[in-house]
């Protein structure tokens, strides 16, 4: 798990191959680190996810970063919570997959994610950074082509989180003697 790492701050600021962007399924902004990422990205990122006729819960889609240091944008539409009764886990560790599917697909190799639901959607933090880093492992245990992937957190109580789920997910891969 030494590809993963945790990292408090804005997303925005990060230089890599590619962001996460937690979108709503208009792909047109909105608030949080999707208001953010677009305020950051400038106009072009507008008019760019204007064309894209939105995104389903669960998919990613892949614009040009403009104006952000990243080089590319994922847009990625989480789950709304819902008490757990809608296939809300299942569509979150999608968001995940299909995010590295498409930045394998086009050879990103340094992602950056936030913690995707877990703000206005509602998704239960506690439950969503266990799927997060499992999805992600999962993925890199069988595709090489990833160098880094971050889980950027905005606050500390988030990346304690995800940091707890790296401690449990390496310790379930000890061997047994």
């Amino acid at each position: 798990m030494e590809r993963m790492r945790v990292v408090v701050g804005d997303i925005t600021t990060l230089a890599l191959d590619a962001i996460v962007n937690a979108a709503n399924a208009s792909l047109l902004g909105g608030g949080g680190v999707d208001g953010a990422i677009h305020r950051a990205a400038g106009p072009k990122l507008l008019e760019e996810c204007r064309g894209l006729g939105g995104c389903p819960t669960g998919a990613a889609k892949l614009t040009r970063g403009y104006d952000l240091p990243a080089r590319f944008v994922i847009h990625t539409v989480g789950p709304v919570w819902q008490g757990g009764k809608a296939d809300e886990d299942a569509l979150l560790a999608s968001c995940y997959r299909r995010s590295l599917e498409l930045a394998a697909g086009h050879g990103l190799t340094r992602i950056a994610f936030p913690a995707i639901s877990t703000g206005i959607y509602g998704f239960p933090a506690e439950r969503a950074a266990p799927i997060a880093v499992r999805t992600v492992a999962e993925v890199l245990a069988h595709d090489r082509l990833f160098g880094e992937i971050l889980f950027c957190c905005f606050s500390e109580p988030s990346a304690e989180l995800h940091r707890r789920s790296l401690r449990s997910l390496s310790a379930d891969d000890r061997p047994l003697n």
